[in-house]
Order: C-alpha cells, then structure tokens, then sequence
C-alpha cells in the first residue's frame, strides 16, 4: 500500500508554506511488526540523483509484497532544490544555511531547523535511516557510516557500493569536526539516537548520473531486504573501507588548480606524491606545488580550476589500518609524466 501526503515543514515570512512530499509504502495488511527504513534525498538542493533514485524506487515498491515500512521524501529541503544550490541564502535562514547541520531540528528555531524538526518526526521513529546525497563533479561513488558503529557499518555494507568511508564523529573527530558544526548531521544525530544510519554520495551533482542513479536504487533494494522489509538476501559485501575526510588535500593560497593529467580516481597515492599545481592567473607564477600528505586512494578531484585558500584539492581515503605505506612499497604509482607545469 502506497500513501503520499502534503508536509509543511515550515513557513516564509509571507506566509508561504514550505512543504514537500512524504510517501510511506507498508503492507496491504497493517502489519506493523516489520521494520521501517527512513529515506531522503535533495536534503541539498542541486545533489539530484537521490531523488531519481527514489522515483524509480516507487514503482518497485508499490508492487512489491511488504513486511515492513518505507517512509521516503525525494526532496527533504525544496528551498535549496528550488534554487539549485547546497544551502540557502541570508535571507532565508541567516543563522543555519545548511541544513544538514541543524539535526533533530528545533520546531521554535530557525527555518532550517523547524524543516528537519518536521521531518525528524518520521526519521526520529525508523529502524534506518538513508540520507541519498552526491559529491562534487569528479567523485567516486562512495557510502559514509560512523566509525565504530557496527550497525551502521552492516547499513554501509548491505547497501553495497565498493567503496565505504569510515567518519570519526564528535569527541573522537579532528577538531575540523566541531569547527563545522559536524554534529549537526541527520547521520550523526540518528546514530546518537541510536538509529543506524548511511550516507551515500551518489556521483556528482546537477546532472543524472545513470550508473550512480543505478546503483543507488540498488543499494536501496539490498537495505530493504537485509531488515526484512522485501524478500531475498544480500549478498556478501566485498570492497575497501577507508577513513572520511583527514586525507584531504587543500589549497594552500587562492589562484588557479591544474591537477597532473595522470591523476585519475582509484589511484593510490604516498605522502609527497605530486597532485597538481595552484599558480598565480596573472603572473603564471606556480604558487603551491601540490602534494599527497598521507597514504591512501583518491576518492575526489577539484575540477572548477578557480580555488580559494582551505579549499579541497584532491580527497584522499586513508586505509582504516594505516598500512597502505608498507603496501605500495617503492613503486611510483604515476607514470613518467615530466613534473613541470608546463607555463
């Protein structure tokens, strides 16, 4: 059984309602003694793929033979859909822009903060929870989980994409963690709730992307039939598991980033491994020789060359064991490419 209903998650100050859509698909019976598994996407407006993924999903579900509940919301915040953009303007929610900082939400806060209190309503009640997002341009394919959180883990697993990234989460995160407000996050906050929850990125934003809306579909299929929710069994997941966040690259002052042309997804790369340059548009002059600062695989690279200082360069997964060292020996994993920006 299908049911779709009008939510008002908050309120302009027109007097505009704010609302999405929140389907629920359960048996035809009423049984409630199944498993329910809460999922969203568009929680950032421009990362679309997840909300095709739940379109597909529909038909799936509304003909398959239930034991237990789906809840799912293709966009979880239609300011930043509407816009296309990860968070909204200041004049819109001037203390919380993004929403994916603010959960449970507050239903006396801010804007952001009443939209994820109203939707905690049904999250807050689920047995998961899979918050659908995308990456930038130049991504793997990816699912975060919290580290040391096996129930998540068994989440990230069942969903199964190759690749999972393990995330510290408060006290024993960098302090980059509480610097931006981390803690806010609908994964972090269902995992304190004690509510296993995942993060997939699916590819890139903007675009659809086929074989992430795929395997994204997929993966919500596995996740259902590993609570009991559809029939059938998941088969054993066999990818890599990395850390979240600390291999990333950054810029070290603002100018133009050209990455080596053999810097590719999936490479492995070494503390002081080449990565690319950042130099100087008007002057030519080579301001950052960028370089990998710990061992691990290549997960992300910056293709909107204009960078600023701090930003991410290259996302680098570091092995959750730290023995990629010893692993990758001597070997030089680029080619014999001359190591010169060629200006």
């Amino acid at each position: 059984m299908h049911t779709a209903e009008t939510v008002t998650l908050a309120r302009l100050p027109s007097g505009v309602p704010v609302q999405t859509t929140v389907h629920v698909y359960e048996p035809d019976d009423d049984d409630t003694d199944g498993a329910t598994l809460y999922v969203q996407a568009a929680q950032h407006g421009r990362e679309i793929n997840g909300t095709e993924v739940l379109r597909r999903l529909h038909g799936r579900l509304e003909r398959a033979d239930l034991t237990g509940r789906v809840v799912a919301v293709p966009i979880a915040d239609p300011l930043t859909f509407d816009r296309v953009s990860y968070v909204t303007p200041e004049a819109i929610d001037s203390i919380h822009s993004n929403m994916n900082r603010v959960w449970p939400g507050d239903p006396d806060g801010s804007i952001h903060e009443r939209m994820a209190a109203s939707l905690w309503e049904y999250a807050g009640d689920a047995d998961a929870i899979v918050d659908l997002h995308t990456g930038s341009p130049d991504m793997l394919t990816h699912t975060v989980y919290r580290q040391n959180d096996d129930a998540s883990r068994d989440l990230a697993e069942a969903f199964g994409v190759d690749l999972l990234l393990a995330e510290a989460a408060g006290e024993d995160a960098e302090e980059e963690w509480s610097e931006r407000n981390f803690d806010g996050k609908l994964r972090v906050a269902a995992t304190e709730a004690g509510i296993p929850s995942i993060t997939p990125e699916l590819a890139h934003n903007k675009q659809l992307v086929e074989p992430a809306i795929v395997a994204g579909v997929e993966g919500l299929l596995n996740v259902c039939r590993s609570l009991g929710i559809l029939p059938g069994a998941v088969d054993s997941w066999d990818g890599q598991t990395y850390r979240n966040h600390l291999g990333r690259v950054s810029a070290d002052t603002s100018g133009l980033f050209v990455p080596r042309e053999d810097l590719e997804l999936g490479r492995e790369v070494r503390p002081g491994d080449h990565l690319g340059w950042v130099y100087d548009p008007t002057k030519y002059t080579v301001l950052q020789e960028v370089e990998a600062e710990r061992a691990g695989v290549v997960y992300s690279i910056t293709r909107e060359a204009t960078v600023t200082a701090g930003q991410t360069l290259v996302g680098v997964a570091l092995p959750l064991d730290d023995g990629m060292d010893d692993e990758l020996g001597d070997a030089d994993p680029f080619s014999e490419a001359e190591d010169e920006l060629d200006i």
